[in-house]
């Protein structure tokens, strides 16, 4: 089977279900595993080039909906009559039930019913530890610095923090994805900041940036040193790779309760706790 993935959570939905091999071609923000290293790229996830995937004569196109703008891809998918599927979870079950489906679709289902399984109960696993902890510090996760934007309730972050044996700050807002700014943030005076800037390598973020922020610098997170620069891929896009960032952030807000991280340990869906 020829896959081409448009976008970075689809192409690792398909490395996890083993299907590396059937990638022949993938947007340029796909990064993980080594392995896609040497594939066709197919242009930046906002704006695919579809002659050349048209070109690959793929079987399925991997598309998605995760990121406002994606639309036009999908629209010019159906004008070239090109056999696609969307993708658009927002949280973990929904993650699960894409493995599904995209298992169902490359004839591999009871192959990814048993992914999902083990997936399912690394989640669980995090959830009895939640359960048992009673001081559940907040979260201010930022997306994005200016305009702000956060993860309101129905986003998998919110998920994540609850597993953490925490909660998200902007769960009181009914959406995926909430636009804010400075002054609120400071108001809700979160108990750690975490800053994942979508899009953006870890290391060209820079926390010195809060600093400069009016009041910031009074914020009980800011004194305690509560500000966490975290791995865009673990958090921001929705694929397995998630768990991955579950076990970091869980190890750094309650490590009395969470097993500690290490690169060395490698991905929890090979490794439960």
């Amino acid at each position: 089977m020829r896959i081409v993935s448009i976008c970075p959570s689809n192409t690792e939905l398909a490395v996890y279900l083993g299907l590396t091999s059937s990638l022949v071609g993938v947007d340029d923000y796909s990064d993980w595993p080594a392995e896609i290293d040497k594939l066709p790229r197919l242009g930046p996830d906002l704006d695919i080039d579809i002659d050349q995937v048209e070109a690959l004569k793929p079987d399925l196109v991997l598309a998605s909906l995760s990121v406002p703008g994606m639309e036009k891809n999908i629209e010019r998918l159906k004008e070239r009559d090109l056999p696609f599927h969307v993708f658009n979870p927002n949280s973990l079950e929904e993650i699960a039930s894409d493995l599904i489906t995209l298992g169902k679709l490359a004839g591999i289902e009871e192959h990814a019913q048993k992914i999902v399984e083990h997936y399912r109960e690394l989640i669980e696993n995090y959830r009895r530890i939640a359960g048992k902890i009673d001081e559940k510090p907040e979260l201010y996760w930022e997306w994005w610095p200016k305009p702000v934007f956060t993860p309101g309730k129905t986003n998998w972050l919110t998920e994540i923090s609850e597993l953490a044996g925490a909660v998200n700050c902007f769960a009181d807002q009914d959406t995926a994805s909430y636009q804010t700014d400075w002054k609120t943030v400071q108001k809700k005076e979160p108990d750690h900041i975490c800053l994942v800037w979508v899009g953006v390598q870890t290391k060209k973020v820079n926390p010195a940036v809060l600093e400069k922020r009016p009041g910031w610098n009074d914020m009980n997170a800011m004194k305690a040193k509560n500000v966490h620069v975290l791995e865009e891929p673990y958090f921001c896009r929705p694929s397995p790779r998630l768990l991955i960032g579950l076990q970091k952030i869980a190890s750094i807000i309650h490590p009395e309760h969470y097993p500690a991280y290490s690169e060395e340990q490698g991905d929890p869906l090979l490794k439960p706790i």
